[in-house]
């Protein structure tokens, strides 16, 4: 459940488990095995809730003798261990974020060296995440992140160039480069930004075709980061930054330690010093104290910024949180939701001119997967799962999986392109 944060780790112990001698099936949608493993999220309501229900879901099936053992990980049994117990006590064990390996001695099992820091990825095999650190020091004033995954820690970048060298092995070609925090990367280890220097030395690896960044963080954010991105071709003229708002009342109360002027400069920037680069973010609406003059100071900001992709969420308190300590929740929800949609609508406006404009141009794409009448292909500025995706006609040419093409876009949808193979 929830990020791909989550689904790195998830890779980990199946590979682990797998060298055990099981044998692991990822997100089935109709499980038969004896043993079930739920990866949970706790990031939001909605995500705690999925979790929930899924848990639940199996809890069934354990008590109708369908599956024998049940265990669960991740984010929400880390933050909410107790009450799961008591709450839902069919499920065998719970472990939190960083103790899961524990499952495997639980079963009997070991950890096996010679597989320690070995994923059995469950993306297509032409790319992978790549999880450079974990937790976050910003502590933003909605956000349960620090109180589940601790302080920011970098791993260390000789085992992170390991890991692409044997993922290219393996036949991997993009790369998602993740964390909470990607700008943060090295401050831990001697108190400098080291993202660009990570970046660079992973675009000189053989076999690299393309790496993405995402979830960058605007305060310092380091502009060393864009000169690797101009002069690395394998570095994807992309970014996923989450920005939340825009209004400086808004920006202090989330304790985001930045303000809007500075955020119109580094929009500014970012375009400027990286010609074409498409911009990934997140914003929010409904947070405690949000007014109307607010919300239209974050319209304002979509309209000049025109980002590529944007995603947004209505606030929703957590407990134990800044917000959730000192704030009251006073937006009415039926408020917040109609600041989303408007929002939302706002950016499907701006989505669809931006895709239009990109009709006659040429673009190189990778193909992820042939679906019905179409091969489904992806160009640098397309993440997988969460961005459009390039619609080629299986008819004209046979495609292959994860290769490179040229096509020309033909047609465009407010998300979606179309084109045909040059």
């Amino acid at each position: 459940m929830g990020c791909s944060k989550n689904l790195v780790d998830s890779e980990l112990l199946m590979r682990q488990l797998e060298a055990n001698g099981f044998k692991c099936t990822h997100d089935s949608k109709h499980p038969q095995g004896e043993i079930v493993v739920i990866n949970t999220c706790g990031f939001i309501n909605d995500a705690k809730q999925e979790s929930i229900n899924t848990i639940l879901e199996f809890a069934q099936a354990k008590e109708e003798g369908l599956i024998n053992k049940l265990f669960v990980m991740g984010c929400l049994s880390q933050r909410y261990k107790e009450e799961l117990e008591r709450e839902i006590p069919q499920v065998d064990k719970y472990y939190g974020k960083f103790n899961f390996k524990q499952l495997l001695s639980d079963l009997g099992k070991a950890e096996v060296p010679t597989c320690v820091g070995k994923r059995h990825l469950t993306t297509p095999r032409h790319y992978a995440y790549l999880k450079i650190s974990e937790g976050c020091d910003r502590h933003c004033a909605y956000c349960a992140i620090p109180i589940i995954t601790g302080g920011h820690k970098s791993r260390p970048m000789v085992e992170i160039l390991d890991e692409v060298r044997e993922l290219v092995a393996e036949g991997v070609k993009e790369f998602q480069v993740i964390a909470q925090e990607l700008t943060y990367y090295g401050i831990d280890i001697d108190g400098r930004q080291h993202i660009a220097e990570l970046v660079a030395a992973m675009a000189d690896i053989p076999g690299v075709k393309w790496i993405r960044l995402h979830y960058a963080y605007p305060t310092h954010f380091p502009y060393d980061l864009l000169q690797v991105m101009k002069e690395k071709p394998n570095v994807c003229k992309y970014l996923d930054i989450a920005l939340q708002h825009i209004s400086d009342h808004i920006l202090s109360a989330m304790r985001r330690h930045v303000t809007k002027n500075e955020t119109y400069e580094l929009i500014r920037r970012l375009r400027e010093e990286v010609p074409g680069i498409h911009l990934r973010t997140t914003l929010m609406v409904g947070f405690p104290g949000e007014t109307d003059e607010d919300f239209e100071e974050l319209m304002e900001f979509t309209r000049w910024a025109r980002f590529e992709r944007m995603g947004a969420f209505a606030y929703s308190e957590e407990e134990d949180t800044y917000s959730g300590i000192n704030y009251t929740d006073d937006v009415p929800d039926d408020v917040k939701q109609s600041r989303l949609d408007r929002l939302m609508a706002l950016q499907q406006v701006i989505s669809a001119e931006i895709e239009a404009e990109k009709v006659g141009q040429t673009m190189r794409v990778i193909i992820d997967r042939k679906e019905g009448a179409y091969y489904i292909g992806r160009s640098e500025f397309c993440s997988p799962e969460v961005d459009p995706e390039v619609l080629i006609p299986a008819e004209e040419k046979r495609l292959r999986t994860g290769c490179f093409y040229n096509v020309r876009i033909t047609g465009s949808e407010e998300f979606d392109l179309y084109a045909t193979v040059i």
